[in-house]
């Protein structure tokens, strides 16, 4: 085992370890962490994230199960046309890119390198919903309602979005839930777990049938993630994680500015 694939799996430990502690925005750093450490392709590495993030969130949400603290009727309706959308955007829409997508002043955009921008984009904007990590603690009391239109079309974004770049989306979904079903900040954090569980998984279903899966490999990353969330939590006892989150957020800005970086000076 060389030093970079060490890095690869302390990555994902670190992951797990960020899952943990702040519950989400850890899925972001999956598909760096393949690209550069482990030196997996954009499309594989999304796919795995897919199933990293999906194990991973699986976890947090039987927790918050065993809480009470999952909004069951919302996920179904935000779940369905997510994870239908996700399954599309991996089975059919990624195989059918083409590898050479437009050139701009020399530079040939490919099919890889387009999507590691439209990932660095999606890192910067969960970074800026890090840092700016407002409270929606005021919609505590208010009853749930469901505006089902428009949670139905933020599924279906959300579960493309996840499907083009592999990250769970929790950056998107949480403010959808609260802000579309109403739901109490704590119970969206927790339906967005099951919600993440079930549309990363169902798209990485998607992927099984177009691509060669190292299971042993995602296997063990997977585990190394999964221990790295239970560390998280223990952890936490002793973190602020407001103000970890917006540290991370910081963090997560800076990869996304050099994500876009080194794809373009390659």
């Amino acid at each position: 085992m060389d030093f970079f694939e060490i890095l690869g799996f302390l990555g994902a430990l670190v992951i797990g370890i960020v899952l943990g502690l702040i519950g989400g925005g850890g899925s972001i750093l999956t598909v760096p962490v393949l690209v550069y450490a482990l030196a997996l392709n954009p499309v594989i590495s999304t796919a795995y994230s897919l199933f990293v993030v999906g194990s991973t969130a699986l976890v947090g949400a039987l927790r918050n199960m065993a809480k009470g603290m999952v909004d069951f009727k919302t996920a179904i309706v935000f779940a369905i046309p997510a994870f239908i959308a996700v399954y599309l955007t991996r089975a059919f829409l990624i195989p059918a890119i083409p590898e050479e997508l437009f050139e701009i002043g020399g530079l040939m955009i490919t099919k890889e390198l387009g999507i590691m921008l439209f990932f660095a984009v999606i890192m910067l904007l969960a970074s800026l919903s890090m840092i700016r990590n407002k409270s929606a603690n005021h919609l505590e009391e208010k009853e749930v309602q469901y505006n089902y239109p428009v949670i139905v079309i933020e599924g279906v974004v959300v579960g493309a979005i996840t499907g083009i770049v592999g990250a769970g989306g929790g950056f998107l979904i949480i403010p959808a839930l609260v802000l579309l079903a109403k739901l109490p900040m704590k119970k969206a954090v927790a339906t967005s777990l099951l919600i993440i569980a079930v549309k990363s998984l169902i798209g990485f279903v998607g992927d099984i049938q177009n691509l060669e899966i190292d299971w042993p490999f995602l296997l063990l990353f997977t585990g190394i993630s999964i221990i790295g969330i239970f560390i998280g939590v223990w952890l936490n006892k002793f973190v602020d994680g407001k103000k970890l989150k917006k540290a991370f957020g910081w963090f997560v800005l800076v990869m996304g500015i050099f994500i876009i970086y080194k794809e373009l000076s390659k």
